[in-house]
């Protein structure tokens, strides 16, 4: 890659070199992310193209510098002899696969999996506004599971109270189950970039919940 020594160094430079780029396995599907310098070398190895956010074309190392000289300043990193507009998503030229992961069972996937919205009403709301029911409650053998817990806003929360969905006659919108996996690798949405949207959902995960 651009060698780290050869980079014009400031601030702005490091922080560019730090941020995130989104990584597609060669089927243009989300396997992950990595830091800017780490896709710049991927790509100076031949191991992985740029895709331009704009047009989602691919370029080697050599034609993106090309392009580079026309990117606006600050998006971009220099070296004695190249300017180098660093890139918000790369596709690798080999790698197939799909990592093998699950999503973590928190508060904000179950919020994410049930859409911000109250399972038993249908409102939307934020996170801080909607609380998680446990269908079956813990005080009486209910477990906090994927299956069995769903987001609820306060009101209809409070009157399901302590019975089962078919005691309080309440049944959740759509049946809860594990959500399957999806790349948004744990970013904060503030991290997240516009280009990235063609490529990974709203599923991304935090604390696990205990059981």
């Amino acid at each position: 890659m651009i060698p780290d020594a050869a980079i014009v160094s400031t601030a702005r430079a490091e922080a560019l070199l730090s941020a995130h780029t989104l990584v597609l396995n060669r089927h243009w599907l989300a396997v992950g992310f990595t830091q800017a310098r780490r896709a710049i070398s991927l790509v100076y190895e031949e191991a992985a193209k740029v895709i331009a956010p704009e047009t989602y074309t691919l370029h080697d190392f050599n034609s993106w510098a090309d392009l580079s000289r026309h990117a606006p300043t600050q998006e971009c990193v220099r070296s004695v002899r190249i300017v180098f507009r660093v890139p918000e998503i790369i596709i690798l030229t080999s790698y197939s696969g799909m990592p093998r992961a699950s999503v973590a069972f928190s508060r904000r996937n179950l919020c994410i999996r049930d859409r911000y919205a109250c399972q038993f009403c249908g409102v939307r709301l934020t996170s801080q506004e909607l609380t998680i029911d446990h269908l079956v409650p813990r005080s009486r053998g209910g477990h906090a599971t994927w299956e069995n817990c769903v987001i609820a806003c306060v009101p209809c929360n409070e009157r399901k109270g302590n019975r089962t969905p078919e005691e309080a006659h309440m049944k959740p919108l759509r049946p809860p189950k594990r959500p399957r996996w999806a790349p948004s690798f744990g970013i904060p949405l503030k991290h997240r970039r516009e280009s990235w949207e063609k490529f990974i959902s709203d599923v991304y995960w935090d604390i696990e919940l205990e059981p």
